[in-house]
């Protein structure tokens, strides 16, 4: 909706990649969706959900056999952004570098987009 044609609104690292594609042959899954609502202290936050039934108005990227859709009103906030899987001795999980973020809080849980980008949903 929000991409360039030929080119992924998003890309996954090979940790990312292996990580979805094993969680969606765990539970049978289509994928995940990736999307972002109000809430944590920096006043969004990214959400991520299995899907069993794709939306006609998600945005679907499949790379290799990790499929992930994103929501539509979250499309134009995650343009760019690159899904990463990180484990560390204390905890593993998903990471977002995404070029559209302008402000992190410090527990890396919460986020802040441009205020043009955050504009165009108040409109919503």
């Amino acid at each position: 909706m929000f991409g360039i044609p030929g080119k992924s609104p998003i890309t996954m690292t090979t940790a990312a990649e292996a990580q979805i594609a094993k969680l969606m042959a765990s539970g049978g899954h289509k994928g995940l969706r990736i999307g972002v609502k109000k809430g944590g202290c920096a006043g969004m936050e990214y959400t991520m959900d299995y899907v069993d039934d794709v939306d006609t108005h998600d945005e679907v990227v499949e790379q290799g056999n990790a499929r992930v859709m994103i929501a539509p009103m979250a499309q134009m906030f995650l343009f760019g952004t690159e899904i990463d899987y990180e484990i560390s001795l204390l905890e593993a999980g998903f990471k977002f570098r995404n070029p559209n973020v302008s402000e992190a809080c410090g527990c890396g849980e919460s986020i802040k987009f441009d205020d043009a980008l955050s504009a165009d949903t108040s409109r919503a």
